[in-house]
């Protein structure tokens, strides 16, 4: 029963890298960069709901809309301040960039909230379940943290398939100069790819947060570096590839920290990353991307 809970408990896990590698996958997809900020932004929307709840005394569901409304503002600024002006440089500028702009977001927390880690309570109330006679209990905090990304998942690819926008991004993503051709405006689209990634960020890290009730500047750095491991695990630019990625590092991380060692459970993660990329250098669900010449 205790692998089952493991089990459980890893994919509750994954189900959060998911979220947050949608972020950026989606971004890789469309504008073709690495936004390695976006860990970061996990960390604002946490605290943009610490303190309203803290603070404010707010109800946490109005909290939480508040996290992604003021996410996805953030994340439409930095994309018009330091990515836009950097559409046609060289790759290396960018994430050189990005990387910056992760350092800046972690220091202004620093100043604003200063270096202790602080206490967060989950927003989650929900009663846990008892399966098998009690021997299985299943938090309430898992329970909707699976339910929100599987919702995530499905509308995400809905949105993609049948809206006016997600068919802007497939087009952008295919080829920008033929999308803009053809009337798409490439600034808007790439704007609202970040507004959603950003706005995800703010979901899974209130949930990062409610499942491991801890707060500091640097909360968003490991976690969003797992969630783009994952993005590359599954296939980056995929969504249902995000999803499965997610889950299977989520998997991997639980069960080598509770089989093998809690001290590893990083390493061994990284690890199947390699040996997936050897294997399968697209990851999972991945395509191989051939270079105009």
């Amino acid at each position: 029963m205790s692998f089952i809970s493991y089990l459980v408990n890893g994919i509750s896990l994954g189900s959060i890298y998911a979220i947050i590698a949608l972020g950026y996958t989606m971004v890789y997809g469309i504008a073709k960069m690495l936004n390695f900020a976006h860990g970061d932004v996990i960390m604002i929307g946490c605290y943009f709901v610490f303190t309203m709840m803290t603070s404010m005394n707010m109800n946490p569901w109005i909290s939480l809309l508040a996290a992604i409304a003021g996410c996805t503002i953030l994340g439409v600024l930095i994309e018009k301040i330091a990515y836009k002006p950097l559409r046609k440089a060289t790759p290396l500028a960018v994430l050189i960039t990005a990387i910056g702009v992760s350092y800046f977001l972690q220091n202004l927390a620093l100043i604003i909230f200063g270096a202790d880690t602080k206490s967060f309570t989950s927003i989650v109330n929900m009663e846990p379940v008892r399966l098998a006679e009690g021997k299985l209990v299943i938090s309430g905090v898992t329970i909707v943290t699976v339910s929100v990304c599987l919702v995530i998942i499905l509308a995400l690819m809905a949105f993609i398939k049948k809206s006016k926008s997600g068919q802007a991004m497939l087009a952008v993503s295919e080829d920008k100069d033929a999308a803009q051709l053809m009337g798409v405006n490439v600034n808007r689209t790439i704007s609202l790819t970040f507004a959603i990634g950003s706005g995800l960020a703010a979901i899974a890290g209130v949930l990062l947060c409610s499942a491991y009730p801890t707060l500091s500047p640097y909360t968003g750095s490991m976690p969003g570096i797992k969630a783009f491991t994952a993005a590359v695990f599954g296939g980056i630019g995929s969504i249902p590839g995000a999803f499965i990625g997610g889950i299977l590092l989520g998997v991997i991380e639980i069960l080598g920290r509770a089989y093998i060692s809690s001290q590893l459970s990083d390493a061994i993660v990284f690890a199947v990353l390699i040996l997936v990329l050897l294997i399968k250098p697209t990851g999972i669900l991945g395509k191989p991307v051939h270079e105009k010449v």
